[in-house]
């Protein structure tokens, strides 16, 4: 039975008033009609005092809306232990104002001035190597010592009073990317943390010892002081899997409680209308920004060209995927109904793999990407390239002559001047388009199952968030709105829900996925679902047995490939290649088989199968492919299935609606012709739109 499309629009409206409804506690803090705003980073701290004045003079004339103080700066507001000095920022907060500038202002505890390190060198995290973190970065210490706590309380508390009632200040932002970028902390106050926060969960050591199978290898504890954190280098093999799931799970936990520990000391001194933020990286595990729902909302940092990121094509690397800023909208929007980018790179940068320019026109590029994504404001990361320090070589708005804007700034300043040029087309009671309303798809984030597959990956090929993109990728050529969305959420909302490399479950998740079919809903599982309950266990029963009623087939086992040898499938007649991961299933009399293997041992197995479930459907995919082909071509049948209307944009070219406004983007090498309704004004660029190029229009 095929959707109602009538049903679909109607459902998804639905949807979107809840959305609104749960984000109305952070809409108060952004007036729609504002659309975005743009502001740059500065640190009056970092540059002589007679440059202050001209700086926040340019940084006006230019049109910046904000700017943001303070998150390195520690050192110059507490310079002795209990001593604070506010005349300084005061002054800089005053020339802001004076200049048409709001402030962001920042707590500064990922930078403890040395004198704390000094008298309380136990403050410091503790890497994987065992080595002590020392004085002189930022982000060396530990969320969980209990005295950094302390006086990062004692710290806030001081800003927080002073400010409390500054009208200039329009929000806050706490610490700065917390994350001990990609590290784990393995200090003693650490470890004593993870021992209390295993007593909470399991609350007997017996049940430790059972969840963990602790009988294998004789790891079995005698109480909780004997349990160190999980730490792969000191030991000959490897840490127990249940042991690693804890530890990552305690480990988000912990800076989720530390932010929110600084969260509420603010709240008890500053006006309602100011809000509350942090900034993270969806790139680094030891955080879930979904965990964070004790703070206003969250926000998150961008870079996308240095050296990480190739991109497509053959200049790819001088833009970054397409799937980059688009997944983090999609992911942070998605937590509370509001987002931000509280630092989006400038240009060239300093501290990646290789640092290359990027294509003109990409920042401009990344700018309008982050507006179509629903993003409230974008922060940009700095106002003044440094001449000192460790980012000498980071771009700024500024050049290092001081006065002159760089390449980047120019685009900057460009963007600025257009986004205050639309805001006279802003329609309150703009509609999202039905045809575009009905191809709203969900992807359902998992970071337990991530940590999981991180540690126990199976083959170096595999990559859980990669695995994740290709089918979210996949949903952006076909011009879907996406949410990426964690379980808690409702389902019903969306007509399309994929759950990627779900391996961790229970019967009531798998309950709910079925009743969500039922209902209507179309559902796509992929490779590794259902092998595992929450804890890490296999099941006792057959491979994967808990999806088996779901799914209508059986999964007898799986395969896995070198990099040198290509899986093929065939499926719509074309043949797709595979060779990180591939479940074999065996699928029961009604369920429908949609791709098969065509090589190796087991030539002639289902691969790909879907089955009608009530008012809906459940397909599985069991490769997962590198270039993504298979998964989108498994996307596009189930949208027809479904009989939902999708377009076939190219890899590269992105097109969202936002606030009545059309966006278009292209990460790609090959000029896109942008195909506009006769009636469409356009606002900025046209519809040939080339490489770095961004087109914006209202129908």
């Amino acid at each position: 039975m095929a959707f109602n499309c009538k049903s679909i629009i109607t459902g998804v409206l639905l949807s979107l008033t809840i959305t609104a409804t749960q984000a109305q506690s952070t809409d108060k803090f952004f007036p729609k009609k504002d659309l975005m705003t743009i502001g740059s980073y500065y640190y009056p701290e970092q540059w002589p005092h007679a440059y202050w004045e001209r700086d926040l003079k340019k940084m006006g004339e230019l049109g910046f809306d904000f700017t943001h103080y303070g998150e390195f700066a520690w050192a110059y507001i507490e310079p002795e232990e209990g001593k604070f000095d506010f005349a300084w920022l005061d002054e800089a907060v005053e020339l802001a104002h004076k200049n048409g500038i709001k402030v962001i202002m920042c707590t500064s505890s990922p930078t403890p001035p040395v004198w704390l390190a000094q008298k309380h060198p136990e403050i410091m995290m503790v890497n994987e190597n065992g080595t002590t973190m020392q004085h002189g970065s930022r982000q060396q210490i530990s969320w969980s010592s209990p005295v950094y706590r302390e006086y990062v309380s004692k710290m806030v508390e001081a800003i927080a009073k002073h400010y409390a009632n500054d009208r200039r200040i329009w929000g806050w932002q706490l610490d700065n990317e917390p994350s001990h970028y990609g590290q784990y902390d393995y200090s003693p106050a650490a470890q004593k943390s993870f021992q209390t926060w295993l007593k909470n969960k399991y609350k007997a050591i017996d049940s430790l010892n059972k969840t963990w199978g602790t009988a294998f290898w004789s790891i079995r504890y005698g109480s909780f002081d004997q349990v160190r954190t999980p730490n792969a280098k000191e030991l000959i093999a490897q840490p127990n899997p249940h042991a690693v799931l804890d530890f990552r799970r305690f480990s988000a936990d912990e800076v989720t409680d530390f932010l929110g520990m600084q969260y509420k000391i603010l709240r008890k001194h500053i006006p309602a209308n100011q809000w509350i933020t942090t900034n993270l990286m969806p790139e680094h595990a030891p955080v879930d920004p979904t965990r964070m729902t004790n703070l206003d909302f969250v926000t998150y940092t961008k870079y996308l060209v240095a050296g990480y990121d190739k991109g497509l094509g053959t200049q790819g690397f001088r833009m970054g995927s397409p799937t980059s800023i688009a997944f983090a909208n999609d992911l942070f929007r998605s937590i509370n109904g509001t987002t931000g980018v509280m630092e989006l790179q400038p240009g060239q940068v300093n501290w990646g793999k290789f640092n290359p320019q990027p294509i003109p026109g990409t920042v401009r590029m990344w700018i309008w990407h982050a507006f179509a994504g629903g993003n409230k404001f974008v922060c940009n990361y700095r106002f003044k390239q440094p001449l000192t320090g460790g980012e000498q070589y980071h771009y700024g708005i500024i050049s290092t002559d001081g006065v002159n804007l760089s390449t980047s700034g120019i685009e900057y300043t460009n963007v600025i001047k257009e986004l205050n040029g639309i805001k006279k087309y802003y329609d309150p009671n703009a509609k999202i388009p039905a045809d575009y309303a009905a191809r709203q798809a969900a992807v359902l984030y998992s970071p337990d199952n991530r940590w999981e597959q991180d540690n126990q990956p199976q083959t170096y090929q595999w990559d859980y968030l990669q695995h994740l993109i290709r089918y979210y990728g996949s949903l952006k050529q076909l011009n879907a709105p996406v949410d990426v969305i964690t379980e808690d959420k409702d389902f019903s909302k969306y007509p399309v829900l994929i759950a990627p490399a779900y391996q961790l479950l229970d019967a009531k998740l798998v309950e709910r996925w079925k009743q969500y079919a039922e209902k209507g809903g179309n559902l796509i599982l992929t490779s590794r679902t259902g092998q595992k309950d929450r804890d890490g266990k296999l099941w006792e029963m057959k491979w994967a047995e808990p999806i088996h009623n779901l799914i209508g087939a059986k999964i007898p086992f799986y395969d896995l490939m070198p990099d040198t040898v290509k899986g093929t499938v065939l499926m719509n007649n074309q043949t797709f290649a595979w060779n990180n991961w591939a479940d074999i299933v065996e699928p029961n009399s009604d369920t429908q088989i949609w791709g098969t293997y065509t090589n190796q041992f087991y030539a002639g197995k289902a691969a790909v199968i879907s089955r009608k479930l009530g008012k809906g459907t459940v397909t599985f995919v069991g490769p997962d492919s590198d270039d993504g082909s298979l998964e989108k071509a498994v996307l596009q049948r189930v949208y027809q299935q479904a009989n939902i209307p999708v377009k076939n944009l190219p890899e590269g070219v992105i097109l969202e609606w936002r606030d009545g406004f059309w966006v278009g983007v292209n990460y790609s090498d090959k000029p896109y012709n942008v195909q506009l309704p006769a009636k469409a004004q356009v606002l900025v660029g046209d519809k040939s739109l080339k490489t770095a190029g961004v087109i914006v229009w209202k129908e």
